[in-house]
């Protein structure tokens, strides 16, 4: 059954990313455009020997904090406190954050702090400090920060965002594993929806992973890239044939979103609508994807959009070069579109920035929407032999095409579905 809709609808209005394959939206689109990679060497000082050695990280440059705005803009100010202490994850959601606001046009145009929501995407987002600060604490326990305590907290992006930007609407942090990224978003349009708020800063930070963690995937059988040593841009490869598992990615993203009408009476542009969003359960604790799961959750979010799957042009993918993700997500595309399948273009934007964990459903979101209004379609830069040939995936170079349905598919660990149908703004 599915919610009863009223309200505002949703309208996306600023952006702002930090990427492996670009800084700031400019940078990011002209990325896709091109079908550049993001992945290179994965170098981790701390696990000489780990086996995968091929990753889509964050270098320094993508730390240097640059605003167009003057210097002294309140927000800019309370921005640059402390910013040098902070982490690299922090520092990304800083800067993707500061661009989606430049965006939108709020520095000019402030909004009531009570109107204005927060809401930041993913779950034990504090890891690897956890992790680095362990030795220190076993012989010197008696030196831990008290600032120790407020930053090993998810909600520390929370209150250092809020700061930064005098947000005093609701804030929270959602976590839903690989698919945080979306079910951030679908939190945040339905806020502003049911009036609880006017606009709604959506961030996905960066996954800062641990070594701990790392293995954890390699054991499980999820990361791959062992077989890319000597060609790490050819490791992340959704739906072909020599996909062994994902690439690690780093990815800082933000979304402002706002209500359609209020937006039009600030003035401010319109990049895209959200007509429809659904997430769902697959009542399942382990790693294993659903059809059926993903396939409900595609149509429940075309049904409360009120679209058919003639009018879908185009699927943002999950996409993950696992072989197991990659064929139950075909499958359940199959399943939902059937005869429509060979009419609607496929691509997965992880082929160029790796997976990007918590942030990925923020960061497909905004390539989602600069597809659509920018008028092309992104390739699958290694698709070589496609697992499924009735698809129409779009192939090593970028397509000229006007988009104006599409979906953005997100899934996560523990039976997380969920989906987000984007119109042109």
């Amino acid at each position: 059954m599915n919610p009863v809709i009223g309200g505002d609808r949703v309208a996306v209005t600023g952006m702002g990313i930090v990427s492996s394959i670009g800084c700031g939206i400019e940078d990011f689109t002209q990325s896709l455009k091109q079908g550049n990679s993001g992945v290179g060497k994965l170098l981790l000082p701390a696990l000489p020997d780990f086996p995968v050695q091929v990753g889509a990280l964050l270098d320094e440059s993508s730390l240097n904090f640059t605003s167009d705005e003057p210097e002294g803009s309140s927000h800019v100010s309370r921005a640059k406190k402390g910013f040098n202490r902070l982490s690299k994850s922090m520092k990304t959601t800083i800067i993707a954050a500061l661009e989606a606001w430049r965006m939108a046009e709020l520095q000019q145009k402030e909004m009531e702090p009570r109107r204005i929501g927060l809401i930041v995407a993913g779950s034990n987002l504090t890891t690897a400090m956890l992790y680095d600060n362990t030795d220190k604490f076993r012989q010197s326990p008696e030196y831990t920060s008290p600032s120790f305590v407020l930053q090993q907290m998810d909600t520390h992006y929370v209150g250092v965002l809020s700061e930064i930007f005098g947000i005093q609407g609701e804030g929270f942090t959602v976590g839903g594993a690989s698919a945080s990224g979306n079910i951030a978003i679908i939190q945040a349009e339905r806020l502003i929806r049911h009036g609880y708020v006017d606009a709604c800063l959506v961030v996905g930070p960066m996954a800062d992973l641990s070594p701990m963690e790392l293995y954890g995937y390699l054991n499980m059988g999820a990361l791959g890239g062992s077989s890319f040593a000597e060609n790490p841009a050819a490791a992340s490869r959704p739906f072909d044939h020599l996909h062994e598992g994902f690439i690690y990615g780093q990815a800082s993203g933000c979304l402002l979103l706002e209500s359609r009408k209020h937006a039009e009476k600030r003035g401010v542009t319109l990049w895209a609508e959200i007509a429809g969003t659904a997430s769902q359960l697959d009542g399942n604790r382990s790693s294993d994807p659903s059809t059926d799961g993903e396939a409900h959750v595609m149509e429940r979010c075309m049904q409360q959009a009120h679209k058919s799957i003639k009018e879908i042009q185009y699927i943002n993918t999950h996409g993950t070069s696992t072989p197991l993700g990659d064929r139950t997500e075909l499958a359940a595309i199959r399943q939902v579109f059937q005869e429509e399948t060979s009419r609607i273009w496929l691509n997965s934007t992880k082929c160029m920035t790796g997976h990007c964990l918590y942030s990925a459903g923020i960061i497909e979101a905004i390539a989602t929407v600069q597809q659509m209004v920018q008028g092309f379609l992104h390739p699958n830069i290694n698709l070589d032999q496609p697992i499924d040939e009735r698809f129409r995936f779009t192939g090593k170079v970028a397509e000229r095409y006007q988009v104006e349905d599409a979906l953005s598919n997100s899934f996560g660990f523990g039976g997380v579905n969920s989906s987000i149908l984007f119109t042109r703004g």
